[in-house]
């Protein structure tokens, strides 16, 4: 993959850098925070290379790339100059549920590779532990458990950092108060009797080590303190001031109320789980089991990072994320790995076994979104799969002793109390999950789509000189707009050019009309008017792109006389434009006629040359 090329597409196809307020990005995935979400062309990026699908949910637009996604977005933030980690806030356009759950993923995702990468240090030290290779009593042992074990035991700081970079205020305040919380002038109060704060405050004295939730509510109420103490204080002593206010006063509310109030609220949620898992121990791993697809899709799955960081915390394991995950991300790869196998399509079979393998490894967003998700009877065959291990998990009441991604390799993290039952049990999880998957996804089977360069399709070149076999379909698409015919490799733009959107052809109008090519539904117009898409009664996808670049336009010389959903009839007016206005402000006006299903068919024909009229473009069904 050319990452600099790829970034520069992707930047530009949501709108460019000036739309941008913040991008990051997870294992797999780019998370924009879009100043105008409309502004992004969606089906475009989809079909850009190297892109394997979009997703829009909790106030971000995530673009989903796999596991190449850290040199795409390095790419990007040369290219828009973005702040590292900048946070925008979208928590007005999308209610407070999406913001609470785009907050804690916003917290919690950046921490998630240092989560993963301790747990499979505390993992791995466990397993030469049972296989007597390491002493538990040696300076060995201690050194490696201090390394598997320091963000754990220090996650207040952690915390601290990345809710500091969500909320707007500074970092190293927030390290400080986290602090605080761990300073043995502070911990050592704890000794049993009760503690005041100018001798009649109260203090609650808690262990925070390895806590969750409170020092988010402390940092939370710094974001307002900080602001608060900015505001008063005198330019020439307020670099000290500030922080001095924001410190005693963040930290007063941390220790009496915020702290006290969060470890309440942990204890509250780690006392429903624990009760789940005493008296319905099965239902969190079927249930993560079965629909962990549609809680990635979401990012909710970072929203389950707290509630498992709390239970070992508290109970010392975890049940929340591990034993339900690993169920449905080996179901995952599994169904990519039979796709791979079954398919006679060239793409499809590489791309099902390559995301296949990373699926089982833990990572499933390729495998979930390039192969299952598109073809949706594997993404069911994975569920079923996922469901059936997540039983005989939760039946067994499997459970994991350090957090890290849930694939084959993270065996080791099942290691721990007595004996190997625990980690039997989850190699039997992975053996259902994969045979069940298998013979499912076998069962269901999926819709292959054809290769054009298999034996049983002629190529390209034949089918242009050759006249279409009876047994074949032959549709055709008149041109929405009057005017030149070109091709589009002419088009001054790669998106079009290297038919990235679709196959077709393109217009240079001479009238500034578009009109329904045939009957069909609106499926898609854009407020700015600058582009449409429209389905054919045959079923047939087309994109209109009336000019280049034009949305940076905002509506203006475009007139919109349909909207979204609406039945056209054949010559109908859509779309009416002002060309010598918009040539005048400096942009092409060639407008590309794409079929947006290209995949969907054997072939694309299109006239290369000529006038615009009847029969612009022939589909070979």
């Amino acid at each position: 993959m050319d990452y600099k090329k790829t970034a520069a597409e992707i930047l530009r196809l949501v709108g460019g850098e000036k739309n941008v307020a913040s991008v990051t990005n997870c294992m797999t995935r780019l998370r924009f925070n879009l100043n105008d979400a409309k502004k992004a062309d969606v089906e475009a990026i989809k079909k850009t290379k190297g892109v394997q699908g979009v997703v829009t949910k909790n106030g971000q637009f995530q673009v989903v790339i796999g596991t190449d996604v850290g040199n795409v977005c390095d790419e990007i933030k040369k290219l828009g100059k973005f702040e590292e980690n900048a946070a925008a806030d979208s928590t007005e356009k999308n209610g407070i549920i999406a913001a609470f759950f785009g907050t804690l993923t916003a917290i919690f995702q950046p921490i998630i590779p240092a989560l993963a990468g301790s747990g499979m240090i505390k993992a791995l030290l466990a397993l030469l532990v049972a296989l007597k290779l390491v002493d538990p009593g040696s300076q060995t042992y201690q050194i490696f458990n201090a390394f598997g074990d320091a963000l754990f035991s220090f996650m207040p700081f952690i915390l601290a950092f990345s809710a500091a970079k969500r909320f707007k205020c500074n970092p190293y305040v927030s390290a400080v108060l986290a602090g605080v919380l761990l300073h043995s002038s502070f911990t050592g109060l704890n000794t049993g009797d009760p503690v005041h704060l100018f001798g009649f405050i109260p203090v609650t004295m808690i262990s925070y080590g390895g806590s969750v939730v409170p020092i988010l509510l402390i940092v939370w109420v710094q974001s307002y303190i900080e602001k608060f103490a900015n505001k008063i204080s005198p330019k020439p002593v307020k670099i000290f001031l500030a922080p001095m206010i924001t410190i005693i006063v963040t930290g007063i509310i941390g220790i009496t109320i915020a702290g006290p109030l969060g470890n309440l609220v942990g204890q509250v949620i780690a006392i429903g789980f624990n009760w789940l898992n005493d008296y319905a121990g099965w239902v969190i791993p079927v249930l993560m089991g079965t629909f962990c697809p549609f809680f990635v899709m979401t990012g909710m799955h970072y929203c389950f990072a707290p509630i498992q960081t709390i239970q070992y915390a508290t109970l010392g394991y975890g049940t929340i994320l591990g034993p339900g995950m690993l169920a449905s991300n080996i179901a995952q790869g599994t169904a990519a790995l039979v796709v791979g196998i079954k398919s006679k399509n060239k793409d499809l079979k590489q791309l099902g076994f390559s995301s296949g393998v990373t699926g089982l490894m833990g990572i499933t967003e390729p495998a979930l979104y390039g192969v299952n998700l598109r073809l949706k009877k594997p993404l069911y065959a994975s569920m079923i799969g996922g469901c059936a291990a997540g039983l005989y998990a939760g039946i067994t009441g499997i459970h994991t002793f350090s957090s890290t991604t849930a694939g084959i390799f993270a065996l080791p993290v099942y290691i721990g109390g007595e004996g190997f039952g625990n980690v039997m049990n989850a190699a039997i999880t992975i053996v259902i999950s994969m045979v069940v998957t298998a013979i499912a996804t076998f069962i269901i089977g999926f819709d292959d789509p054809v290769d054009a360069e298999t034996d049983d399709v002629s190529s390209i070149e034949e089918k242009k000189n050759t006249p279409v076999k009876a047994e074949g379909i032959k549709l055709t698409v008149d041109s929405p707009l009057e005017g030149k015919i070109i091709p589009l490799s002419e088009v001054q733009d790669e998106v079009f050019s290297n038919e990235i959107v679709g196959k077709g052809a393109a217009v240079v109008p001479e009238k500034g009309e578009v009109h329904a090519p045939s009957e069909g539904e609106i499926i898609s117009i854009f407020d700015t008017g600058h582009a449409l898409g429209i389905r054919t009664k045959d079923g047939i996808e087309l994109l209109i792109h009336i000019g280049l670049n034009t949305v940076e336009l905002k509506g203006k010389y475009f007139q919109i006389h349909a909207k979204e959903g609406d039945h056209v009839k054949k010559g109908d007016l859509l779309i009416s434009f002002d060309m010598d206005a918009i040539r005048k402000a400096g942009y092409d006006i060639t407008t590309p006629v794409l079929v947006s299903n290209t995949a969907d068919y054997m072939d694309i024909l299109a006239k290369q040359e000529g006038k615009a009229g009847n029969g612009l473009i022939t589909v070979l069904k």
